[in-house]
């Protein structure tokens, strides 16, 4: 694992987020319903006013990667906290013992198990990482995406919005990605997307509350004694 993590994208390949981020549904026609469908344009700009307006943000979230080589599938759960702007905490409970930490200065992830600290500058990762920035209360998805509605059902059972973003720029860490959009309050319930390798990242988020006062230090770490930290480009 720490092979592919200096492999592929520094920080994030290891914890699958290559938010980028990172992000929770079955789906039936939109003629089910009798209301009209808003111009997808204007579910996507709800959805970037949601989080610009939000100050902070906590969920529970599940993520699976596959890696479709292998035909192997990892799941991992916790809870994520974002604070506007660019701080978001990852802590996994499963794997216990792994956390991500970012905020504007700096990012670290620690894996435990391995006894090691990874950290990086985060101008980088903002720069290259565009729905990890959106998540950070710093990007915006027009810019970076052409948006529309799944094809062919662009809401689920429930009303809330399926939309598909194609990155503007491609990259090999994001082909495309799927979002599922609360139809209420526009916050993303669940997010997939691929590489063009095929492999595929998946989150689902759930418990979702916001502007709870989130403390400004819970977005710095301090590496326990004993633990070796490595640097990274």
């Amino acid at each position: 694992m720490i092979k592919k993590f200096f492999k592929k994208n520094k920080l994030f390949t290891a914890i699958g987020i290559d938010l980028c981020l990172i992000l929770s549904l079955l789906a039936l026609p939109a003629c089910v319903f009798s209301e009209e469908l808003p111009a997808v344009g204007d579910v996507a700009q709800k959805l970037q006013s949601a989080y610009e307006k939000t100050k902070d943000l906590k969920a529970d979230f599940v993520q699976e990667a596959t890696i479709k080589s292998i035909k192997k599938t990892e799941r991992e759960e916790g809870r994520v906290f974002f604070k506007n702007p660019k701080n978001m905490l990852w802590e996994y409970t499963k794997p216990q013992g792994k956390k991500l930490v970012i905020n504007s200065q700096k990012a670290w992830l620690y894996l435990s198990k391995e006894k090691v600290v990874y950290t990086q500058k985060s101008e980088s990762i903002f720069q290259s990482k565009f729905l990890i920035n959106f998540f950070a209360g710093a990007g915006k998805l027009k810019d970076d995406f052409t948006i529309k509605y799944a094809e062919p059902k662009a809401q689920d059972k429930d009303g809330n919005y399926l939309l598909v973003l194609t990155p503007r720029e491609k990259t090999a860490a994001c082909n495309s990605v799927k979002l599922t959009i609360d139809k209420n309050n526009f916050y993303i319930l669940h997010m997939s997307f691929d590489d063009i390798m095929g492999n595929s990242t998946t989150l689902k988020f759930s418990n979702i509350s916001f502007n709870t006062g989130l403390a400004q230090k819970m977005f710095q770490f301090k590496a326990p004694a004993g633990v070796q930290i490595f640097e990274m480009p």
